[in-house]
């Protein structure tokens, strides 16, 4: 009977793995002006509400500056817990997203109500011009681009908004990241 178990075990611990994976893909990645509640487990004077700087970093008790900009709240859980490490013996670190003000893309241009728009989740080009109520009538369809900050440097992503709209290539209707803007020229 062990032998019958034992197969039926070993796959259960094969699938968390394969889900985890999917998880941390989608896990919600930390933007300057985000808000985050920090805690350290047992350790009361370590508890602390913070905001993610322009810079992509947050400051906590003991362990000083932390970069985390683009992590998740795992990622920051870990980065902490190793900076407390030598002062408290395996430190349980908490890191909650408790508002997500940083999660902003900006459309400038030929749009109706230009201006910053709140992601809430994943949010696409069409989705964004939709909420920016729609392009005006002067607006250079075919000249709409998202300018991205990829590390130092610029990206210029083009959007071909006709095909979009035809429905017949979907290529460019990108999937927006905070920071990025929609330029409607």
């Amino acid at each position: 009977m062990l032998r019958f178990w034992l197969p039926v075990v070993c796959a259960l611990a094969v699938v968390p793995n394969i889900s985890n994976a999917a998880e941390n893909d989608a896990a919600y990645r930390l933007s300057p002006g985000d808000k985050l509640a920090v805690s350290v487990w047992g350790e009361d004077k370590l508890k602390q509400d913070v905001i993610v700087l322009p810079n992509g970093s947050i400051t906590f008790p003991l362990a000083g500056q932390v970069d985390v900009a683009g992590l998740d709240t795992t990622a920051v859980e870990e980065k902490i817990a190793a900076k407390l490490v030598k002062y408290i013996p395996d430190p349980q670190v908490s890191v909650v997203v408790t508002g997500t003000e940083g999660n902003l893309v900006y459309v400038q241009g030929k749009v109706l109500k230009p201006g910053s728009v709140h992601l809430t989740g994943r949010t696409s080009v069409l989705q964004v011009l939709s909420m920016a109520g729609g392009l005006d009538k002067f607006a250079a369809k075919n000249d709409i681009k998202v300018v991205r900050l990829n590390g130092s440097k610029q990206q210029i992503l083009p959007v071909d908004y006709s095909e979009l709209m035809s429905g017949s290539d979907m290529t460019t209707n990108y999937i927006l990241e905070a920071g990025d803007t929609l330029v409607v020229p």
